[in-house]
């Protein structure tokens, strides 16, 4: 772990994939239409369909690291965000996230640094009571740009009064760790959502976690 606890000053959030579980949900109604006889691992075939469609720009990015397009492809991935259309999706909650972010709170500022829009994210946090717990929401038209850009982790920082390179940025995909890293935070990468260690390793985590929750495990140690 190359994780600088005494750094850290304040917590970033992703939604997607690190406190919602959305994908997961929406990866298991799909599975079915990977055929084993086709596919050596229908679930994570699954997952990679799901995380192409609800969120092109992971895979775009890793796309661009191998063309050397890093630039191009991120002002794409800007536009797609910007323009994108979240549908009425069902909510689910990571499991011991709830526990979590109640051990945290009061410890640490909290900001919410989703691409979501305003709408789907309140409607998310607002479901499971989890709104108290953050003193920042930024969304996916609070800044210029969105993730991966370092805007909105800026925007998070400067309004919990702490310097970015005093901010965790926690999240599931390249997309978050790119923008925390671009932003100067350290950044942490979530298992529980899109993301695969390799590629968010590849991609500068200072950490890699199995889950969420595991947070407040590696913080105790400071």
């Amino acid at each position: 772990m190359s994780l600088d606890l005494n750094r850290i000053k304040a917590l970033c959030f992703d939604v997607d994939g690190t406190l919602s579980d959305t994908d997961d949900l929406y990866t298991r109604k799909v599975t079915g239409f990977f055929p084993r006889f086709l596919f050596k691992d229908p679930g994570h075939a699954a997952r990679r369909f799901v995380m192409w469609v609800e969120a092109p720009g992971n895979a775009l990015l890793g796309l661009a690291d191998t063309l050397g397009l890093d630039d191009e492809m991120i002002a794409v991935i800007n536009w797609l965000s910007l323009h994108r259309r979240h549908s009425s999706r069902q909510f689910l909650l990571v499991p011991g996230v709830d526990g979590m972010l109640g051990q945290l709170h009061g410890r640490y500022p909290m900001a919410v640094v989703s691409a979501r829009d305003e709408r789907s994210t309140m409607a998310f946090l607002e479901q499971f009571g989890l709104t108290g717990y953050f003193d920042v929401i930024i969304t996916g038209l609070s800044a210029k740009h969105t993730k991966p850009y370092p805007d909105p982790v800026l925007l998070a920082a400067q309004r919990m009064n702490v310097s970015p390179e005093n901010c965790l940025m926690i999240g599931d995909t390249t997309v978050d760790i790119r923008a925390g890293k671009s932003a100067g935070a350290q950044t942490a990468g979530v298992l529980c959502g899109f993301g695969e260690e390799p590629e968010l390793r590849k991609m500068g985590a200072d950490v890699i976690l199995e889950n969420t929750p595991e947070l407040v495990e590696i913080l105790n140690r400071k």
